[in-house]
């Protein structure tokens, strides 16, 4: 082969070899082209599936969603049913109410016009009695102005012989009538003088025998045995949370869950940048305990949505009832009384919730009834009944915003609704002398509740308030002629007035100390009693040379 034939055969060669690369590329171009095609197949096959696995879910939730508001229809209808049922039930009763008023409004009238009957028959029969009784007291009234006649005549012939009789006693005792009248008064004036000396025997007589009683009221007056706790916060009570998320829960969308409960329960809930923590605030103690269960047991439930509040708060107001009634039975338990009513055990369970002055009232009761008891030992009188009417003359505290008049009145009435002796309730309505004290056992409750309440961390008092007081008790001492210096110490109780010796004298210093005491008494209102002493200092000095 010459060099022509190679080269046609090489150049054959060469093509073939690039035929065969060509088609090896596009082997391999359409390899790759049908691997994207098989992949997104696969990638479109899962987004279908994955699409069809959230339809599935979406259908679920809202299957879900559906059968809950099915429920919370179907509960809400039943609350519906059941209150409409509540309120036919009160429409009937207060219909037959109505109907039992109505017939014995009428039993009344028809009572009222025989009454009435009655008086009419009376009056006239009373009439004619009447006209009878005048013709005889005509006759009468003729007979004694006769009689009038006679005796005037009988008193003229007896003074005319009183004259002589006189005259003939004169001349036998020798005496004229101003010599025995004399003689008379100086007798009567003998035996005024031995009188008066008996009376004032008799007097001290009864003064020593009275002084075991003094000496028994002096006594009350100075005892002072029992402490007891300090005082405490009476207005706001604070609930941990479990974490911050909880406040949107109780909060509720726009709302809704704050405003239920603050409703339901008549108490505040103060939301602020506090971590973890809420407020309950409210004026009532009792409803704000009932509120803090409550929103203790949504906190620690987690469903907080209105009909759980309700629920809970229903639940709470159980709760407190029954911590009431036992708080009750263990200060009765304590003072020894098991012979109370049962709606004054339930009445009295309320006050472990409310204070006077920071000072908790049933606890106070407790502590007055301990009190009445030592004393009355002391003094031999009856312990049980001290104790009973000291333990019971603030239960009018428990009702003082649901009935008027002041808490004393108040509790004497209930006391004496429910059976109770009238000397304790008489010392219920005298222990703040709304009316006069007129027993011992009276005046020992006076006694025993000033002691508890006046003795140190007893009660507390506000510090703008303790301000004021002490301004204005120094204010009223400066204002006086001839103050020099005020100084009111001992929390206000004690008011020491230095004067000015050269523009008031003794005399004037005792009358100061009255006219400031008595502007006190007029213009403030205070705990205890308030001491003024007026202080005149005067010097003189001289020297010896």
């Amino acid at each position: 082969m010459d060099g022509t034939q190679i080269a046609l055969v090489l150049g054959a060669l060469l093509l073939l070899v690039i035929v065969v690369l060509l088609v090896l590329v596009l082997r391999r171009v359409s390899a790759r082209r049908v691997e994207e095609a098989n992949r997104l197949a696969e990638a479109e096959a899962a987004a279908q599936r994955d699409a069809a696995a959230t339809r599935a879910e979406a259908e679920r939730e809202a299957r879900d969603v559906v059968a809950d508001a099915r429920r919370r229809a179907a509960d809400l209808t039943a609350e519906a049913e059941r209150r409409l049922a509540l309120d036919r039930a009160a429409e009937d009763e207060s219909r037959a109410d109505l109907a039992r008023h109505r017939d014995e409004v009428r039993a009344e009238l028809r009572a009222l016009r025989e009454e009435q009957s009655h008086r009419e028959l009376r009056l006239s029969e009373r009439e004619a009695r009447l006209d009878r009784d005048g013709g005889e007291l005509e006759q009468v009234r003729i007979a004694l102005e006769g009689e009038l006649e006679q005796h005037r005549r009988e008193a003229q012939e007896l003074a005319a012989q009183s004259a002589t009789h006189q005259a003939e006693l004169e001349r036998i005792a020798e005496l004229t009538t101003e010599q025995a009248r004399a003689e008379l008064l100086t007798q009567v004036e003998q035996d005024s003088h031995r009188q008066a000396a008996l009376l004032a025997r008799d007097i001290e007589d009864k003064a020593r025998r009275g002084a075991d009683q003094q000496a028994r009221m002096i006594l009350v007056g100075v005892m002072q045995r029992l402490a007891s706790e300090q005082t405490t916060e009476a207005t706001v009570t604070s609930v941990a949370l479990p974490g911050e998320d909880m406040k949107g829960r109780i909060i509720g969308r726009e709302g809704r869950n704050i405003r239920t409960f603050e409703q339901v329960t008549g108490a505040n809930l103060v939301i602020d940048d506090t971590p973890e923590m809420v407020l309950v605030s409210c004026f009532d103690p009792v409803r704000r305990e009932e509120a803090r269960l409550a929103l203790v047991e949504l906190v620690e439930d987690g469903r907080i949505h209105p009909t759980r509040i309700e629920e809970a708060h229903r639940r709470s107001q159980e709760t407190v009832k029954e911590r009431c009634h036992q708080a009750a039975e263990d200060a009765l338990l304590e003072v020894g009384i098991t012979d109370l009513a049962p709606q004054l055990v339930d009445t009295l369970g309320t006050l472990r919730y409310r204070t006077s002055y920071g000072q908790n009232v049933l606890k106070h009761l407790v502590e007055c009834a301990h009190l009445a008891g030592m004393i009355a030992a002391e003094l031999g009188l009856d312990v049980a009944a001290c104790k009973r009417s000291a333990f019971l003359h603030d239960i009018g505290k428990a009702l003082t915003h649901e009935a008027e008049g002041s808490h004393a009145l108040v509790g004497a009435d209930l006391a004496r609704r429910h059976g109770e002796h009238p000397d304790i309730v008489h010392a219920i309505e005298a222990h703040h002398n709304e009316v006069d004290p007129e027993t011992v056992e009276a005046v020992l409750v006076q006694v025993v509740d000033a002691i508890s309440g006046a003795r140190p961390g007893a009660r507390r008092e506000s510090v703008e308030t303790y301000m004021k007081r002490m301004t204005r008790l120094e204010k009223i001492a400066r204002s006086q002629t001839g103050v020099d210096k005020v100084f009111a110490m001992q929390a206000g109780r004690d008011v020491r007035v230095m004067v000015k010796p050269e523009v008031v004298d003794d005399v004037e210093a005792q009358v100061l100390a009255r006219t400031i005491v008595q502007q006190i008494e007029a213009e403030l209102t205070y705990p205890g009693q308030i001491k003024v002493t007026v202080v005149r200092e005067s010097r003189a000095t001289a020297t010896a040379k």
